[in-house]
């Protein structure tokens, strides 16, 4: 059984690591957490300039021709250096809704420019519930002569605030089932009638409240079929999934190196504490969770990149990475002692991280549910 990378992910996790290291150092994300901007313009552009914007899209969309593995290679790298998300709530969660649903006209119009970097996109599902389910969807949009008007309210979008397009869920229309009556919307995010407010967040990420008061959407940005979205939205969310467990995977990696390394150099009485059977516990501990965390990301992305059904395989994944990388980065802190807590060391960074990552795309207890869901229960 080969669960490893083929020659050419290989050579791309390489090129990201060596451009990563140098590109993309703590001092920049310290620096990211200060500007309203929460992200790096200049990294981005650098990240479109080697394809990785495009990677996943056809080339005659200007993008690499990619499968999603690819991508899945490049984000462990990225979670690895705490890369901004600008560059994942764009290209996953709406670049590839409108590559797998949009129109022609979508796509020779959008793909192009994300690929390129020019655009930022963001998906705009959650509401006041906070909910990944059908059912939390209560923005609506009533049909007019040309157009739909959305009213209504979404939180937590993340990167609204720099957005240039959002991909809006509305419910077009009331039914028995809740996933039904759901349509994606392409909105222009300087349209009429939106407003943005940046929330306060435990990662400092940017996560937006976006209200909607009467904004006209033209019926030709609708994405997929009318009132049929949740079967393009149920898709984009296995695959964000899985591209957040492969951030959380690379910064668990990286946390743990940082841990053993020193565990080799702190000293204390008269030896280093690494030597302490009680600490190297705590670092088996730490690459038994990554382990884990590796072979059930590993298979649920190579079953979405082979398109097949692997919607039981993501709920797994995300319910165990998600508490698998909080557990690892505090056993980090517990060998780090109190310089771990401190602002100035870069531990801090992907701890809060990891509990942000954890609630992104439904948390564990969520995907628990829906494992129980497949067990017939």
């Amino acid at each position: 059984m080969d669960l490893g990378w083929n020659e050419e992910q290989e050579m791309l996790r390489k090129t990201a690591r060596d451009f990563l290291a140098k590109e993309c150092p703590p001092t920049l994300i310290r620096a990211v957490e200060e500007d309203d901007k929460g992200y790096s313009p200049e990294l981005y552009k650098k990240m479109a300039e080697l394809g990785w914007l495009g990677l996943v899209f056809p080339e005659k969309y200007g993008g690499g021709d990619g499968e999603f593995l690819d991508l899945v290679a490049l984000l462990e790298e990225m979670g690895r250096y705490l890369v901004p998300d600008t560059f994942v709530s764009t290209v996953v969660p709406c670049g590839l809704p409108i590559l797998s649903a949009g129109s022609e006209e979508q796509k020779q119009k959008l793909l192009p420019q994300i690929a390129a970097g020019k655009i930022i996109l963001a998906l705009a599902l959650t509401e006041p519930s906070a909910t990944y389910d059908p059912s939390g969807i209560t923005v609506r949009a009533v049909a007019g002569k040309d157009d739909y008007i959305i009213n209504g309210t979404k939180l937590f979008v993340p990167n609204a605030h720099i957005a240039d397009y959002l991909l809006c869920a509305a419910r077009t229309k009331e039914t028995a089932k809740k996933e039904d009556g759901i349509t994606l919307f392409l909105v222009e995010s300087k349209s009429p009638g939106i407003s943005c407010a940046l929330l306060k967040t435990i990662a400092s990420d940017r996560q937006c409240e976006v209200n909607f008061k009467d904004v006209r959407v033209p019926k030709k940005n609708i994405v997929g079929d009318l009132d049929k979205g949740w079967a393009v939205l149920s898709k984009a969310l296995e695959q964000a999934a899985i591209a957040e467990c492969t951030l959380m995977l690379g910064g668990a990696q990286q946390v743990l190196e940082m841990t053993v390394n020193y565990a080799k150099e702190r000293i204390q009485f008269d030896r280093p504490i690494g030597s302490f059977q009680a600490i190297q516990h705590k670092c088996a501990n730490m690459l038994i969770d990554i382990d884990g965390a590796k072979y059930i990301t590993y298979q649920a992305a190579w079953k979405c990149s082979e398109g097949l059904d692997c919607t039981r395989e993501v709920s797994m994944a995300k319910a165990w990475v998600s508490e698998a990388y909080q557990r690892v980065c505090i056993e980090a802190h517990q060998i780090h002692g109190g310089i771990g807590f401190t602002k100035e060391h870069d531990l801090q960074l992907y701890f809060r991280r990891a509990k942000k990552s954890e609630l992104a795309f439904g948390d564990a207890t969520f995907h628990r549910e829906l494992v129980a869901q497949h067990l017939g229960l």
